[in-house]
């Protein structure tokens, strides 16, 4: 799995604690305690599948003698009616982590489903198409990896790993030239610095200013042509702001080298999925 679990497992204990409380009062009045089960998780939708590694480490937190089976790997195209894990062990664990296990899989498959289908819609152009920070709080790792399995990428994690001079930046400095020279004279020389233009005439400024990534925020498609034949290559080209998935082609098409979508982690509709359990015997 591309996500380190020691990054995300505070966040599947917070889940768990959430859910959990005090304890699964139903499982463990309703449920013998030496009961066995199998669970079986399918989609209930198409889509792209993510986070089944997530879901099993919630299972295995409750219960590391859980059995989980991935039927299906990260990233692959999945039908309604399909059977994605099986999940087989004692019976009072899998059943008080299936919620937790399945929010984590239908968010995630819902980015990953999402950010597929705006990779698709620019496929056959030169462009990425990558993600924000408009992320769920505590999310971010696991949001970011969905949109990668969804074939998307990834823009800056945080605030710490790249500078983006923003217009309240430029507006407090005075000058995006003064706002990029004061940034290169603070930061580590492989550390990019992004600027964000709203109106063509920041465009030659932008340039000047020898920033790495100049961003056209809210910009028409014919302000963008302008401004990438105007930048004609010095800096990378980000789009950026309310681009919708029918807008992507012609987006696209003006040469842009990224275009950001913020929808992907702050829009997508999670991916139903259920489990059932197909069998429940005594030990």
């Amino acid at each position: 799995m591309d996500i380190d679990l020691r990054v995300i497992r505070d966040l599947l204990e917070t889940a768990l604690r959430e859910d959990i409380g005090s304890g699964d009062i139903t499982s463990d009045s309703v449920v013998p305690a030496d009961a066995l089960a199998k669970g079986t998780i399918l989609s209930k939708g198409d889509g792209i599948v993510a986070g089944l590694d997530v879901a099993d480490e919630v299972f295995r937190m409750l219960d590391p003698k859980v059995d989980f089976r991935k039927l299906v790997s990260d990233g692959e195209q999945i039908h309604q009616g399909q059977d994605l894990a099986i999940a087989k062990g004692s019976a009072r664990p899998i059943l008080t982590a299936e919620r937790t296990a399945l929010n984590f899989l239908q968010r995630l498959s819902g980015i990953a489903t999402m950010t597929s289908q705006y990779v698709r819609a620019a496929s056959g152009y030169p462009v990425k198409i990558i993600d924000t920070r408009k992320t769920t709080p505590g999310w971010r790792v696991l949001e970011k990896y969905a949109v990668r399995v969804g074939g998307g990428h990834n823009h800056r994690f945080g605030l710490y790993d790249a500078v983006l001079i923003k217009d309240n930046h430029i507006a407090a400095v005075g000058s995006i030239v003064d706002a990029v020279a004061r940034a290169r004279e603070r930061i580590p020389h492989t550390m990019t610095i992004e600027v964000e233009v709203k109106r063509m005439d920041q465009v030659p400024e932008a340039i000047k200013s020898g920033a790495d990534i100049i961003m056209l925020d809210n910009m028409d498609v014919d302000m963008m042509s302008q401004a990438v034949r105007l930048i004609g290559g010095k800096a990378v080209v980000e789009a950026s702001g309310g681009i919708r998935l029918e807008d992507i082609p012609a987006v696209a098409a003006t040469g842009v080298d990224l275009i950001s979508i913020g929808a992907l982690t702050n829009s997508a509709i999670a991916l139903d999925i259920s489990m059932s359990i197909s069998t429940l015997e005594r030990c």
